[in-house]
């Protein structure tokens, strides 16, 4: 663990942008994965103006910007294997650019149904499939899934492959791909359920793996754990849920932690976490860290373990308000963070920034998009449980 809070400790601000004619929060961050980090990479920041921010990371200058006015778009990722940028839309669409050129129409479009109204989505390890989840729109909480390779006939326009309608009751908020492994998928929804598929099989009921209960909202989720056989959540209210998928076939529980508001658990000796941010899977230690926040800007890391979670480290003097979004390179040890502050800021291991003065707090409640979500009580059958 000292190596860790050493490397994470020695993090210093070496770069920020911010955005002073229209300071925005800043909602989601990922960086493309087609080159080392100091040869030209890409870094998309979803903005909550409605807009794409494409920045040289080195820099952080903006290149260009795209906008899905008249909707506004829900999460931003990178394609594995090219500089392609795609983000969900409440217009019922998936927009796809090519982010190393200017123009601001997409490059591809995946349509849905008429109803559909996209809030989260992935692209699997292949970039073979995109699946993204909806609203719920009367009684229909979808998973859509479509092909996204490109041929020499392609066409900028997709009709989705099909969806599943079964497995959740209310908005899927999170949609997150295996990150090898191009079949397994895992949603969760505020119906509080976490869902693993495995897409090769043909129909829902045999894709579906297991049926986790968080009992809360789902904010966050990801995979963690060797060969990535674990899955874990947070919830909008600050929950924590962690299970290990290696214990489904066994006697063993697969359920590793369960908190139902972190809050309360680490804050008992010193404020460190006003809210979770998302988790961190370190593959060369095999260990899962929560990061977490204050309202001031400081950041938390929390180290996981089947006993709770234990504080690591703080990074502050950066952020001023909220921090929203967090992006960790391992190559080079680099962490990329967004706040309600306007401010998009780059971490790296012993890094001096020349010149700044910590900006006050732009907070804004105008032209944010920001989702409440009410937290179901209902109960659920499910196939395989914790």
């Amino acid at each position: 663990m000292e190596k860790i809070e050493e490397q994470f400790a020695n993090l210093h601000i070496v770069k920020r942008a911010s955005e002073n004619k229209e300071p925005t929060y800043l909602l989601g961050i990922d960086t493309s994965k087609t080159v080392p980090a100091e040869k030209g990479s890409l870094v998309a920041v979803l903005c909550s103006n409605g807009c794409i921010r494409i920045y040289d990371k080195e820099r952080l200058k903006i290149q260009r910007e795209f906008s899905g006015h008249p909707g506004l778009f829900n999460g931003v990722r990178f394609a594995n294997l090219c500089d392609s940028v795609y983000s969900a839309c409440t217009d019922g669409t998936i927009k796809c650019w090519d982010a190393r050129l200017a123009s601001e129409k997409p490059v591809q479009l995946f349509r849905g149904y008429p109803s559909n109204i996209f809030i989260s989505f992935d692209i699997n390890s292949n970039d073979h499939v995109i699946c993204a989840g909806t609203e719920k729109v009367d009684d229909d909480a979808l998973l859509v899934f479509w092909d996204a390779r490109m041929n020499s006939q392609d066409l900028s326009t997709r009709d989705s492959l099909g969806t599943y309608s079964e497995t959740h009751s209310d908005d899927v908020t999170q949609v997150c791909f295996h990150p090898s492994n191009p079949n397994m998928v895992v949603s969760g929804s505020t119906d509080g359920l976490v869902n693993v598929f495995d897409i090769s099989f043909d129909n829902e009921d045999d894709a579906l793996v297991t049926t986790c209960n968080s009992t809360s909202s789902v904010s966050y989720i990801g995979w963690s754990g060797k060969d990535y056989k674990q899955i874990y959540c947070m919830t909008h209210d600050e929950g924590f849920c962690w299970w290990d998928l290696n214990n489904l076939d066994t006697d063993e529980p697969i359920t590793r932690l369960d908190i139902q508001d972190t809050r309360e658990v680490i804050n008992v000796k010193e404020s460190l976490v006003d809210y979770l941010i998302g988790g961190l899977y370190h593959e060369k230690l095999d260990k899962l860290f929560v990061v977490g926040g204050t309202n001031m800007g400081k950041i938390n890391l929390l180290s996981c373990s089947t006993t709770g979670l234990t504080h690591v480290t703080s990074l502050q003097g950066g952020h001023s308000a909220t921090v929203r979004s967090f992006c960790w390179n391992a190559q080079d040890e680099s962490l990329l963070t967004g706040g309600e502050d306007a401010q998009l800021l780059l971490w790296r291991p012993g890094a001096v920034e020349k010149t700044f003065t910590k900006k006050e707090s732009m907070k804004i409640a105008s032209s944010v998009h920001q989702r409440v979500r009410v937290h179901s009580n209902y109960s659920y059958k499910k196939k395989k449980t914790q």
